[in-house]
């Protein structure tokens, strides 16, 4: 039966192989999305940014939450490889 199965979906897999593509390029967005790394990096930047006038207090708060919120994920379900890098 696997052979047979395997024939009647041939036409199908270039739509399996594009179904594959998109969830490992969002498996490796979200691995980025929540690398601690990256957050810390976006924080620090953050943080320049409130210090040359470039943002308000209630947009840094904003924005801090936001990136808080994805580090405190990020470390309690283990997410991302921590160096920062997109592999």
């Amino acid at each position: 039966m696997g052979l047979i199965s395997e024939v009647l979906l041939l036409p199908f897999a270039p739509v399996r192989g594009s179904a594959w593509a998109v969830r490992q390029v969002l498996q490796e967005a979200e691995r980025i999305y929540y690398d601690p790394a990256t957050i810390r990096a976006e924080l620090a930047r953050l943080e320049e940014l409130l210090e040359a006038g470039e943002i308000t207090e209630e947009e840094f708060d904003r924005q801090e939450d936001e990136l808080l919120d994805r580090l405190e994920t990020a470390t309690r379900t283990g997410a991302g490889s921590g160096d920062g890098t997109a592999r």
